[in-house]
């Protein structure tokens, strides 16, 4: 295997895996957010407030993620070339 395909298994391993994680992270939290907005409605805005927050920095997380895997697919600096 060559230098090309192992960054092309890193990139899709980046991505792939942080797809996955965001994605579980995001709902375990919209779980326990139903789940206390149930146990106590008069907190459901603050706890949506939050909830959104969590929600973006979890996205902001793997979009990272990605962008550093697109600069590793298209920008090589490991490549000698």
């Amino acid at each position: 295997m060559t230098d090309v395909s192992f960054v092309a298994l890193a990139c899709g391993l980046i991505i792939g895996l942080g797809a996955i994680g965001a994605c579980i992270g995001i709902g375990i939290m919209g779980g326990k957010f139903i789940e206390a907005s149930a146990r106590q409605p008069e907190l459901m805005n603050t706890l949506q407030t939050k909830m959104f927050l969590l929600a973006g920095l979890i996205d902001a997380a793997f979009l990272i993620g990605v962008g550093i895997a697109m600069m590793f697919a298209f920008a090589n600096p490991f490549i000698k070339g």
